[in-house]
């Protein structure tokens, strides 16, 4: 497994474009951060093959699999020159560069994508273990030990604008609900793309965190285990609630006009949606103010009318809550000002 692990430190080394040849699927799922998905199978291909394999055996799937790659041989060529092509123009490279290719196990996806490529005369390299041994390596990542710092307050007080402004001055920042493409709540999903899966999820952290020096602070903001339909990863959310963690004070105005700023340009309907969503736990009298003053545009009532509620479960939040620095930031501008402020408590 150790020689594995190197294999996969020296493939991702290497300069040149990277191409996962599993099918549409297996990609979505899961799979490396900037690679890009040329098939040999479909989704509908490869199950026929997966089943001929387990009811007849290798030998019938491998022959299966040959004939579905000798029809579409000339259109996997032009998909992988055309990217080839493209690397070789945005990186202004000359012909002498590898082309990284990926299956599932590095087995006989990739291995005939670089027979291929190799007969004219180009430079494949595979990945040994494949995206199976890269998975292992994400996994393994959250392991390490880290020096993680919790931003924590209650709603409207602008942790993700802090979290932006750390990264922005180069502190070393996960942020958890832009890479699940949700922002925790009921509101969360208003105006971000589709998620990504659960598996894309832990790669894009375990790649950000490869790129952090684990002795240095890393600032995270305070989160449920859940983000929308993604999962923090265990090992990591077990870090953040035994973190050390700085909690934002804002004053009740300050907390407002930042959700009032952050909602307001939603359309009417989707914000209705999202209240329809809660209004059990709303109860009807806040749901009918929310409503209404949705309608009426009226967003300071709409904001108050939610505000009770998520301060009510913010009592339920655990995540770093053992040691604890408050810091008032009412009325506070966030720019550079800030971060010596931070410091200070840390």
């Amino acid at each position: 497994m150790c020689f594995k692990r190197k294999e996969l430190e020296k493939f991702r080394r290497f300069k040149g474009p990277l191409i996962d040849v599993r099918s549409p699927g297996e990609y979505y799922k899961g799979h490396l951060p900037n690679s890009i998905n040329i098939p040999l199978f479909d989704n509908d291909e490869r199950t026929i093959i997966g089943t001929i394999y387990k009811k007849e055996g290798r030998k019938k799937a491998v022959i299966e699999g040959l004939k579905f790659f000798e029809k579409k041989m000339e259109l996997l060529l032009d998909n992988l020159f055309m990217n080839i092509d493209s690397y070789k123009t945005i990186h202004n490279k000359n012909n002498e560069f590898l082309i990284k290719i990926y299956c599932s196990r590095g087995g006989m996806r990739s291995q005939s994508i670089a027979w291929l490529l190799e007969k004219y005369k180009l430079n494949p390299i595979t990945l040994k273990g494949g995206y199976k041994i890269y998975r292992r390596w994400v996994l393994d990542s959250f392991s390490k030990k880290m020096n993680i710092v919790v931003i924590g307050g209650k709603t409207g007080t602008g942790k993700t604008r802090l979290l932006s402004l750390l990264e922005k001055y180069k502190y070393q920042t996960i942020d958890l609900e832009g890479f699940a493409c949700h922002r925790g709540s009921t509101f969360g999903g208003l105006g971000m793309r589709e998620q990504p899966s659960n598996e894309q999820f832990e790669n894009i952290i375990a790649e950000k965190l490869n790129s952090f020096k684990c002795s240095n602070n890393i600032f995270v903001e305070a989160e449920s285990a859940n983000i929308g339909k993604c999962k923090v990863p265990h090992e990591f959310f077990n870090q953040m609630k035994n973190s050390r963690r700085i909690e934002i004070i804002r004053s009740e105005s300050n907390r407002l006009d930042e959700l009032i700023d952050t909602y307001s340009v939603f359309k009417k309907e989707e914000l209705q949606e999202s209240v329809l969503r809660i209004k059990k736990r709303l109860g009807p009298q806040r749901t009918k103010i929310a409503l209404e003053s949705i309608d009426n545009e009226k967003w300071d009532l709409v904001c108050r009318s939610v505000l009770d509620y998520y301060d009510k479960c913010y009592e339920f939040e655990k995540v770093g809550k053992t040691n604890i620095k408050l810091l008032d930031l009412t009325d506070k501008k966030y720019d550079e000002r800030i971060l010596e402020l931070i410091n200070n408590v840390l």
